[in-house]
């Protein structure tokens, strides 16, 4: 699926839901949510559905391979990616996984987690990983593009930038919210945006653009010094308390612009040793790790019925 592909589809959102917010289990677990279906009605297309759900379209479209994100058949079945595995961090403030283009909030003295769809740098402007805080928080902001954004978008688009848009300009590409992050020379923010595109997508310049209903809703929820982990976990691997191995695997980040391959899978060795345990269904490990919906799969099923069956006997 080519960026204009999905950019033409993108044209189509309609304005967003809000957060999807979570319990955390109190018994170790790491699975929040449950997995969501929707019967396509005639007229709809996956990212008008996605913002239903206020999942990323790239996230929709890996979760049902195959399905025309434009044009999906009338009646179709489509999973809703509205399950998942923590990432395998601390679980407080904020947490962007690049690989999963979400962001998610650890609300403090909730008990619960906010998933949100996110949109991260380009290809050639990636989104980099880092460990930071908040520094700042800024209603309103303004955009000063810098000479080589502005150089980047006179070569792909023909148009020139201003040098600078007020804060709360229609042109404004910020929005009307912005966290400025602590990280490098303090360029990089979570902001908000003044387009109907893009979330859920490879398209900003470095900065994590958020859908403007979530920006506000979380703006007013961190302060400054809030942590914030940004991760590029592709494959998520959990063992969880009821003794099920789940496995989360997303599509790992190209590294040049029409990439037709994927980049080689990376895994951590606590994943790695997990999915070498000797329950691990190695040919389901082989599928899921092709397949990459980016959906939470259990892989020691067949161990486990085994077990109960020789029990029973």
């Amino acid at each position: 699926m080519t960026f204009r592909v999905l950019f033409i589809a993108l044209l189509m959102i309609t304005s967003s839901v809000q957060a999807n917010p979570y319990p955390l289990p109190d018994d170790g677990s790491r699975l929040v949510g449950r997995l969501q279906y929707h019967q396509v009605i005639h007229g709809q297309h996956l990212a008008q559905i996605g913002n239903m759900y206020n999942v990323g379209l790239i996230a929709l479209m890996e979760a049902n391979p195959g399905v025309d994100p434009f044009l999906p058949k009338a009646g179709t079945m489509l999973t809703i990616p509205t399950q998942a595995l923590l990432p395998d961090v601390d679980h407080k403030g904020i947490v962007i996984n690049l690989a999963e283009l979400r962001l998610y909030f650890f609300e403090p003295k909730t008990n619960k987690v906010h998933i949100f769809p996110i949109g991260i740098g380009r290809v050639g402007r990636e989104t980099p990983e880092m460990a930071t805080t908040i520094s700042m928080r800024i209603p309103n902001p303004s955009w000063t593009p810098t000479k080589g954004i502005r150089a980047d978008h006179l070569e792909r688009t023909g148009e020139v930038l201003p040098p600078m848009v007020a804060g709360g300009s229609p042109d404004n590409p910020l929005g009307l919210y912005a966290l400025k992050l602590a990280y490098g020379d303090g360029s990089y923010l979570i902001h908000g945006t003044n387009k109907d595109f893009g979330i859920g997508m490879r398209v900003s310049s470095g900065c994590i653009r958020m859908n403007p209903a979530d920006i506000e809703w979380i703006f007013d929820k961190v302060r400054k010094g809030t942590p914030v982990r940004v991760i590029n976990q592709t494959v998520k691997a959990a063992r969880e308390p009821d003794g099920k191995l789940i496995i989360e695997v997303h599509s790992p980040l190209t590294e040049q612009e029409g990439d037709s391959v994927s980049r080689k899978i990376d895994f951590s060795p606590k994943v790695r040793s997990l999915l070498a345990e000797s329950d691990v269904d190695s040919r389901q490990l082989k599928q899921e790790l092709e397949a990459q919906l980016g959906i939470p799969v259990r892989l020691n099923i067949r161990a486990q019925l085994s077990a109960v069956e020789a029990n029973a006997h």
